[in-house]
């Protein structure tokens, strides 16, 4: 997989789609392909199996890795604390199975587990269209760990050396790398998110804690040192070549790097966040993909990253009053909300669907069935939609799941 655009299928695999068997990747590893990927590395003495997918994957991982090896699961390791990396643990772990994570693990799964209803209702309007097996109710045992480390661990299975360490500026804080030093082989899970060679999802849509920058840039650091020959992630295919890995780490670790210096200058320089939301784009020479994360949203989250909510903009934001609560005044004070309409669709109108949707939000606070403002409404997602370019999944996900609904409130 290169960092060149892909569509936005490439980002989700339908759990055990088109795969009937395990993907053998060379050196004695073997893929099962799936909300994320499972991998099993072979040896003579027992095996390493590296992710357990989401929960009712776990008995498909099971029977396509029987097929390939009939030694023993020796151990399990987590590249990380997401459901769909640790959701089939329960089921493919046995007594003798050591299971092995990075020390913030605990901590990552805790607030997962405790918040999962929340997710499960974001990520079920984002995702329903793509992942229809899930039920949100349900929350398979939690991992129970046998072996925690803060920065590096190493084992030996069958003669095969096995090295891990923490790169906790991926996508949570418990982030690590599985690396086989002869094989010269890295599996970095979602370090670099789903899709390769794009720049990293600092915030994803659905919620999550905002990811540190420049914990970031020290991971792909940490990736390069290693000098990998082939590169195993999450999702997707391997990726293969030193120089092909060290240069796409550079320019994705450059990009990033870009992102928080501008951001930071803009910062310094007394300049607003939505200002710098607006402004900062990444040169040519680092216009990577943003099929997952995206440049505005990058720059949002250093900006919270390093400062927090309260902008400096208004005493309000310190309190439990939003603007919106005072949108019934406004139509009162501009005699209904005709005027409103009207300006909302001189925006449209001008190309500025998002200034038109702050006009049609505030005439739908007081008339939820005001037709007028639900088809500006709908013009609106349809010109952002347009606009994006259907490059960035989440983005285009939260709009087609917005004009869904309007299309079927106006049927």
């Amino acid at each position: 997989m290169s960092s060149e655009k892909q569509p936005l299928n490439a980002l989700i695999v339908r759990a055990g789609e088109g795969v009937q068997d395990a993907v053998d990747l060379g050196d004695g590893i073997h893929a099962s392909k799936g909300i994320s990927n499972s991998y099993l590395v072979t040896t003579p003495g027992g095996d390493l199996l590296i992710n357990t997918g989401m929960y009712f994957e776990a008995e498909q991982i099971r029977a396509r890795f029987a097929k390939v090896s009939d030694h023993p699961v020796r151990a399990i390791v987590f590249t990380q604390g997401h459901p769909d990396h640790v959701g089939g643990w329960s089921q493919l772990v046995t007594p003798e199975v050591e299971t092995i994570a990075q020390a913030n693990h605990g901590d990552v799964r805790e607030y997962f587990h405790r918040l999962q209803p929340f997710f499960a209702r974001r990520s079920r309007r984002l995702w329903n269209r793509d992942v229809t097996r899930v039920d949100p109710l349900y929350q398979p045992p939690e991992p129970v760990l046998t072996t925690t480390f803060l920065d590096s661990h190493t084992l030996t299975l069958g003669g095969r050396r096995i090295e891990l360490y923490a790169t906790p500026g991926g996508e949570t804080t418990d982030s690590l790398v599985v690396w086989l030093p002869a094989e010269r082989i890295a599996f970095t899970g979602n370090l670099f998110g789903p899709l390769f060679g794009h720049i990293p999802n600092l915030y994803t849509v659905r919620g999550d804690k905002i990811r540190s920058a420049i914990g970031y840039l020290h991971a792909v650091d940490r990736v390069i040192a290693l000098r990998p020959e082939k590169l195993i992630t999450g999702h997707g295919e391997p990726v293969s070549g030193e120089e092909n890995i060290r240069q796409q780490l550079t320019r994705m670790r450059d990009a990033t790097q870009y992102l928080r210096d501008r951001t930071i200058e803009g910062m310094n320089a007394g300049v607003d966040l939505w200002t710098l939301m607006g402004q900062i784009t990444l040169p040519p020479e680092l216009d990577i993909p943003q099929g997952h994360g995206k440049v505005p949203w990058i720059v949002r989250a250093i900006w919270e990253e390093h400062a927090g909510w309260f902008r400096y903009e208004s005493t309000t934001e310190l309190y439990d009053v939003p603007a919106s609560a005072i949108w019934g005044e406004l139509v009162e004070l501009a005699g209904g909300t005709a005027p409103l309409v009207t300006r909302a669709q001189a925006h449209l109108a001008a190309g500025r669907p998002l200034q038109a949707l702050h006009f049609a939000e505030i005439v739908l606070s007081q008339t939820p069935k005001d037709t007028d403002a639900l088809n500006i409404r709908l013009e609106a997602h349809e010109r952002l939609l347009e606009r994006s370019g259907r490059e960035n999944f989440s983005e285009v996900r939260w709009l087609e799941a917005e004009i869904r609904d309007l299309r079927e409130d106006g049927s």
